[in-house]
C-alpha cells in the first residue's frame, strides 16, 4: 500500500496546485478576519455593520463557509477590518 503525504489538507483536496493554491489563501484570510472580528467583542450584526455585510454574511464568515467567499471579497474584508494583507510569490521546487 502506497501512502500519500501532503503539505496541506487543500493539497490532498483540491483537483490542481492552482485550486490548492487559492483555497490555501481562502482558508488563511478567513481566519485572520475571524479572529480580527473576534476581537471586538462585537455581536455579529454589530460586526457586520462595521464591515459594511449583513448579519447573514457576517454569519457565514464567522462559521468558516469557505465556498462562499472569493479571493476577492476577503481581501477586502480583510481591509475592512483592518488588516494589511501581504502576498509572497516564490518559484516552487524542481
Amino acid at each position: 500500500m502506497t501512502v500519500e503525504r501532503f503539505d496541506s489538507v487543500w493539497d490532498a483536496l483540491e483537483n490542481s496546485p492552482a485550486e490548492a493554491a487559492n483555497m490555501k489563501a481562502r482558508s488563511g484570510l478567513m481566519i485572520a478576519i475571524q479572529e480580527a472580528v473576534a476581537g471586538w467583542n462585537l455581536t455579529q450584526t454589530e460586526a457586520a455593520k462595521r464591515l459594511g455585510v449583513t448579519q447573514p454574511r457576517m454569519n457565514d464568515l464567522l462559521r468558516g463557509r469557505i465556498d462562499k467567499f472569493s479571493l476577492d471579497a476577503l481581501m477586502i474584508l480583510a481591509t475592512d477590518a483592518g488588516l494589511t494583507v501581504e502576498w509572497s510569490v516564490a518559484k516552487t521546487a524542481a
